[in-house]
């Protein structure tokens, strides 16, 4: 297998104003289907997240392809069908498949995990928007997702409900260790560490952000205006927007603050960084949080794994967690505390509430326990939450 693309923030304008020979027709200057992809990607440089993200499917899709000796426009339906099997099941597996790693490490590999049903979907919808780029420029002479009869179906990525966030005795129990103070003997850094980790899940838990939104937050994003606080966070597709921070959040800036030496709420001049590595004033970047947030998750299912089966399970659950279920987890329980769609919908910066309506788990709980009434006649039902 070949190395990851050499595609790259500072380098995605790789044929621009050169004179480099391109395929007949195509409308944009490249000499490979890398370069091609590289120039789609330019498109989303003012995107950290996204562009890695994107880079992330683009790059599969292109070294399974070249795996087998092929090109984009090889790419037809039957092939796109085997993609999306081998998606579900990266094979072989230690050519694929492995640990995070440096992209420029030998030991780096595109998959840390065969991809699950909506992991797969959601690469397919990026997938056929970077194929039908390369229509539109003229590198390639078809799209083969225009085929798929039940496309709309495949590329679905909504389901009844979100299932990967944190339920609220689990969340709770979460919280009391992270709330729990460092030791009496810590030593300097494991008080810092202790605080940021408290504060940083405070944040993720009360205001719902995304992982690429807290490494880029300052200071002075929280603002105060006719008595009350504010964030403003510029998020996904460049938004701008203004979420309210409750009370909650304020005393978990405040405490966290006292760990950096800072007095009270921030004021319109603190230009820097929110969340800061261990000497106090740098900030940390994406995959900095991604990590830190994964160990922490780690280190809560050692602890809460006391060998009974509810200890087992949560820990199973907490190894399996990433740090996207925290926005899951503080949008569905919003959700469950009786937050109206509207507001939970600004909150999210959604802008379908149909995404939103994905947090509202209460209807499904009624349903259910309208659907136990139904019975047969003269079977004994155990009380509701009573063991089999």
């Amino acid at each position: 297998m070949a190395g990851p693309l050499q595609i790259e923030k500072d380098s995605v304008a790789m044929g621009r104003g050169e004179a480099l020979a391109s395929v007949d027709g195509a409308l944009i200057k490249a000499r490979s289907d890398r370069e091609a992809v590289a120039l789609w990607l330019a498109e989303y440089a003012h995107a950290p997240q996204t562009f890695r993200h994107y880079r992330k499917e683009a790059e599969r899709l292109l070294l399974w392809l070249e795996s087998h000796g092929e090109r984009l426009g090889d790419l037809n339906r039957p092939r796109l069908e085997q993609f999306d099997r081998f998606l579900a099941d990266p094979r072989p597996r230690h050519d694929w498949v492995g640990p995070p790693r440096p992209r420029h490490s030998p030991q780096w590999r595109p998959f840390r995990r065969p991809l699950s049903a909506a992991s797969r979907r959601q690469s397919l919808v990026i997938l056929q928007s970077m194929l039908g780029w390369l229509v539109e420029a003229g590198w390639l002479t078809h799209n083969p997702f225009r085929l798929m009869r039940d496309k709309r179906r495949r590329l679905d990525n909504r389901s009844d409900g979100v299932e990967r966030y944190i339920e609220r005795d689990l969340w709770q129990r979460c919280w009391q260790q992270l709330d729990a103070s460092a030791p009496a003997d810590a030593t300097a850094r494991q008080c810092f560490e202790t605080e940021r980790r408290r504060f940083l899940f405070a944040f993720a838990y009360l205001l719902a952000p995304r992982v690429s939104e807290m490494s880029a937050a300052r200071m002075n994003d929280f603002l105060r205006r006719e008595g009350r606080w504010w964030w403003q966070v510029t998020g996904k597709g460049g938004r701008a927007a203004r979420v309210p921070v409750p009370d909650a959040m304020c005393a978990a800036l405040t405490r966290w603050r006292e760990a950096l030496a800072l007095t009270g709420l921030p004021d319109e001049e603190e230009h820097t960084p929110l969340l800061r590595a261990l000497d106090g004033r740098r900030g940390l970047g994406d995959n900095q949080l991604y990590r830190l947030i994964r160990g922490v998750f780690t280190e809560l299912a050692e602890t809460l794994d006391d060998g009974s089966e509810r200890g087992r399970a949560q820990a199973r659950t907490l190894r399996r967690a990433t740090p996207h279920w925290l926005r899951h987890t503080a949008l569905t329980h919003q959700a469950q505390q009786g937050v109206e769609l509207r507001y939970l919908a600004r909150s999210a910066r959604h802008s379908r509430l149909e995404t939103t309506a994905r947090y509202l788990h209460a209807e499904a709980e009624e349903w259910h326990d309208q659907v136990n009434h139904h019975r047969l006649e003269g079977a004994k039902i155990p009380p509701k939450g009573a063991p089999e």
